[in-house]
């Protein structure tokens, strides 16, 4: 089964294959499934930064790859020797990679070879081996050795060369993304109308999942920024006090279900594009069923995400209490169109620049780009 899949990046796998491989290179790339795999990943490589990057599996092929380079197993024939890599080694390097600082291990781990099964489930071979009692961890050799005319081709390096191109368009993409952001920021005031279409095409089920959990942070700290509350501790002490929402850390890192806190309500909310309703229970276990609003990246109605959810628990758990308890733990549901409306008051209040400014500070934090690299 061999996955036809072809899209502007394409051309650069192939360019990588011809330049190694010569006039075989299509034939190689017809008995990879790895390659096959990178071509299916890469996608998004030249959308723009709207469109959602796949680094995380990407980045555990590379890693190990890497790892089996550097110690020349290429050309050698001991791999089956090699005491493997170690985790703590490979979950580094993931890390100083571009847009890989926050990433977990569930690739490494399964999500990849889970993934890879998905695309070729007749393929015997699953990409990472793993010894979990050791924690090594080992590149499936069987995939990287391509027999073609009883001649073996080994695709180790052209996979780090496929993989760097990947990296570095991907890169581009975000820094033609913050320069727009930078550029806006210094068109007329007057021109507040292309600043607003910006922010607004933003707010799509097709963008990338970090720009989204930052827009939608940049949107709603300002929504909620003149609205004010009063607390006190006897009736004497009332004050009034804006409502604060703060970022709980990096975007899609593991860090207990919340990515913003509202100061002084304590409200949590949890930016996500799944309708899968055992990660928002996960989610709400993770914080004891306190309550939590779900901003999600969808289009559809909050009542027919509602419904969903709704359908989803009971099929999963057939006790009406406990359905119930869970999901009267989803205190708000905002979605895209929610978004639009809290965009919109938000910039009729005066704050649309404030906004842009929001977007521009947290990519720039979110990409690694500091104002010394510019």
């Amino acid at each position: 089964m061999v996955h036809k899949m072809e899209h502007e990046f394409t051309d650069q796998i192939q360019q990588v294959l011809a330049s190694a491989f010569g006039e075989v290179w299509d034939d190689i790339y017809e008995k990879s499934p790895l390659l096959q795999y990178l071509n299916i990943k890469t996608k998004s490589a030249t959308r723009g930064a709207k469109a959602r990057g796949s680094f995380a599996n990407i980045y555990a092929v590379y890693v190990l790859v890497e790892d089996y380079l550097k110690n020349g197993f290429d050309k050698r024939k001991d791999y089956p020797n090699y005491a493997g890599a170690r985790f703590s080694d490979l979950f580094r390097r993931q890390r100083e990679l571009p847009f890989g600082s926050k990433l977990q291990n569930h690739a490494l781990n399964s999500r990849m070879n889970e993934e890879f099964k998905k695309y070729f489930p007749q393929v015997e071979y699953v990409p990472i081996l793993r010894d979990s009692q050791t924690n090594r961890y080992w590149i499936n050799e069987n995939l990287l050795k391509i027999i073609v005319d009883g001649m073996t081709y080994n695709i180790a390096q052209p996979i780090i060369e496929i993989i760097h191109l990947y990296i570095e368009a991907k890169r581009s993409a975000f820094e033609k993304f913050i320069e727009t952001c930078e550029r806006l920021k210094n068109v007329a005031v007057e021109d507040n109308l292309t600043v607003e279409e910006f922010i607004s095409e933003l707010l799509a089920p097709n963008v990338d999942a970090r720009i989204f959990e930052i827009v939608s942070y940049a949107i709603l700290k300002f929504y909620y920024h003149d609205q004010t509350v009063y607390f006190g501790y006897n009736l004497e002490s009332i004050q009034r006090e804006n409502l604060k929402l703060y970022k709980t850390g990096r975007t899609n890192a593991n860090d207990g279900g919340i990515d913003f806190v509202m100061r002084p309500l304590g409200r949590f909310f949890q930016v996500t594009e799944t309708l899968d309703v055992r990660k928002y229970f996960l989610d709400i276990d993770k914080i004891e069923r306190y309550p939590i609003s779900f901003v999600i990246k969808s289009e559809e109605t909050v009542n027919e995400l509602r419904q969903k959810l709704w359908a989803s628990a009971e099929r999963q758990y057939s006790i009406k209490a406990i359905v119930e308890k869970y999901m009267n733990c989803i205190e708000e549901i905002i979605n895209l169109t929610v978004l639009q409306q809290r965009f919109k008051e938000a910039t009729a209040q005066g704050y649309l620049r404030n906004m842009l400014d929001e977007i521009v500070r947290q990519s720039r934090v979110e990409f690694n780009y500091s104002e010394a690299e510019e």
